[in-house]
């Protein structure tokens, strides 16, 4: 299995309620590091180009930064914590490369660091249709 990872960064704020009790807004210069994994190399010898996967990432995080990351409609209906933010990013990074990775990889992970020490994971095991053909995938 072949892994690759970029990093970003962006600073926002949030609230979260723990336990009930809202803590006091703060904000955060939360750091992601998103992989994507492929069993196979393309014909170039890449999982994927790095360029491609910061674009798309700097992208996504352009979005979250500098706001209340409770008023971002991302958060409309769940808490802005660390895995929930990995989640999301996880979920529109894959939708921004579904059709620009090669057959076989996919966004293996996205890790969020919301202060030294305090990392979140999401992370998805190879998707069943990864590395099939469209014929293979439809059949499922």
């Amino acid at each position: 299995m072949y892994e690759l990872s970029v990093q970003g960064e962006f600073c926002a704020a949030h609230a979260l309620v723990i336990g009930g009790v809202s803590e006091p807004i703060h904000g955060h210069n939360f750091r992601v590091r998103a992989c994507v994994c492929a069993a196979e190399l393309n014909a170039d010898g890449f999982v994927c180009d790095f360029h491609l996967v910061q674009e798309s990432l700097g992208g996504i995080l352009a979005d979250l930064s500098n706001c209340n990351l409770q008023d971002h409609a991302t958060f409309e209906r769940r808490s802005p914590t660390a895995e929930h933010i990995a989640r999301c990013i996880h979920d529109a990074l894959s939708r921004r490369l579904r059709d620009k990775l090669a057959s076989g990889a996919w966004v293996s992970s996205v890790s969020v660091t919301e202060a030294p020490g305090c990392e979140a994971t999401y992370r998805i095991e190879r998707p069943t249709n990864a590395g099939r053909t469209g014929k293979e995938a439809e059949r499922g």
